[in-house]
């Protein structure tokens, strides 16, 4: 009996020896959870993230005792946030600030349901990137950062289009004796005069100037001064924020006919230069301007890169699809890219732009565009002045709109992302 009782250790013992491991070995967890922990702040050295994330962490924890999946979504912090990396969610409960029927500055090129789009679902989708927490666009905010400054938006029509979502986004908590509006083929002005503040837009579709501002020419008669920006530059100096782009209007050919020196020359004095190389000559034109001319103390500067062009429904595996017409989703498909945006023309602008002394805030909207193949203004627009007739609007394999956007939509989150840096 004894000898039996001394092989075996009694229960109690047992018990107590196994808890105290147990004990030692949640202490040595809580040790390297903090180290790790610990280390992960030094080398991300982002306090912002943290408190953002403490922050996110108690305001839905009753929603994570209910969903187990964690949102650990931080603020947004420009440096911070990749704004690419999200998906479309659909919300019907968001509501435009603004119609193309209620904001009297929306063109008819992009007025889709007044000029008789009947379904409404691409109102109510919103870009939620991955990492943080997108601040949804308020008017009275963005009127007090503009507040004695003036916002110049510059390039082409889709530059236009993102201007008109700005203005119509604020101007309706404005009455109408306090805001005031010119318009002009080269320069438009919106001003808040209550906050003396001036939103503009000024048409440049190369950036650098060209033969066809004015009087648009086909695309085979176009040349472009590749060496000189003092035509619209000098509608720029001044301003306390300039937000660029240019893309589309290069995407006319695998050449271009670009010009040094006086268009007194006329074609005899253009050469041909391939594409890129052409819009790597024009952006450092550009960027030479802003170098030698902004103070980045006083002027901020913004660029928005490539929007997206949805002409091949193949890219998004509708063999039997015309171009952008019927889309009513967007791409669900992660880090989905089309044959419409030229991932080499937005290396050329990613180097030119690396090598600039003064900063600039790079919008990069892209991405969270390639994936709309829904919000076009495909058949519900306007050519040569005029609405499409029925038998052009029959024939969206030619005649859909597949690179400019509805208004109310896509580029208002491009103007949330531009609010948000701001």
């Amino acid at each position: 009996m004894m000898k039996g009782y001394r092989g075996k250790l009694p229960l109690s013992i047992i018990t107590v020896t196994l808890c105290g491991f147990a004990f030692l070995a949640l202490l040595y967890t809580e040790r390297l959870s903090f180290i790790s922990s610990s280390s992960f702040l030094k080398s991300k050295s982002c306090a912002r993230r943290t408190s953002a994330v403490v922050k996110a962490k108690d305001e839905t924890a009753e929603k994570n005792l209910e969903n187990p999946e964690l949102d650990d979504r931080f603020e947004f912090d420009p440096e911070e946030c990749d704004i690419t990396r999200g998906k479309w969610v659909f919300n019907r409960s968001i509501k435009p600030l603004y119609t193309d029927r209620s904001c009297p500055y929306v063109d008819r090129q992009f007025s889709c349901v007044k000029n008789g789009r009947l379904d409404l679902d691409y109102r109510h989708w919103e870009w939620q990137p991955d990492d943080c927490y997108l601040p949804r666009f308020d008017p009275e905010v963005a009127l007090e950062k503009l507040r004695g400054k003036r916002l110049v938006f510059a390039g082409d029509s889709l530059q236009r289009s993102q201007w008109e979502s700005f203005v119509c986004m604020i101007e309706w908590t404005i009455p109408p004796q306090k805001k005031s509006m010119k318009r002009g083929k080269i320069r438009n002005v919106f001003k808040a005069k209550e906050y003396n503040a001036s939103i503009e837009f000024y048409w440049a579709p190369f950036l650098v100037e060209s033969n066809t501002e004015v009087n648009i020419l086909e695309p085979k008669k176009r040349i472009i001064k590749v060496d000189s920006v003092s035509k619209q530059s000098k509608n720029w100096e001044g301003a306390d924020i300039l937000a660029f782009n240019t893309y589309v209007w290069w995407m006319i050919g695998l050449r271009l006919k670009t010009l040094w020196g006086s268009f007194a020359n006329g074609e005899e004095g253009y050469a041909q230069l391939d594409t890129p190389v052409a819009y790597k000559i024009g952006l450092k034109t550009w960027a030479n301007w802003i170098d030698s001319t902004i103070n980045p103390n006083k002027t901020r500067i913004f660029f928005t890169t490539m929007s997206s062009i949805h002409s091949k429904s193949k890219d998004w595996g509708r063999e039997d699809g015309l171009k952008c017409f019927n889309e009513t989703k967007p791409v669900m498909k992660k880090k989905f890219w089309g044959s419409g945006s030229n991932k080499d023309m937005m290396s050329v602008l990613a180097g030119v732009i690396n090598k600039m002394k003064v900063p600039v805030s790079v919008l990069n909207i892209t991405q969270l565009s390639e994936y709309r193949i829904d919000a076009h203004s495909s058949i519900y627009t306007e050519t040569g002045g005029r609405l499409l007739n029925d038998e052009e609007k029959a024939d969206p394999g030619r005649h859909a709109d597949c690179i400019h956007w509805c208004l109310p939509g896509v580029p208002d989150t491009w103007n949330q992302i531009f609010l948000a840096h701001l």
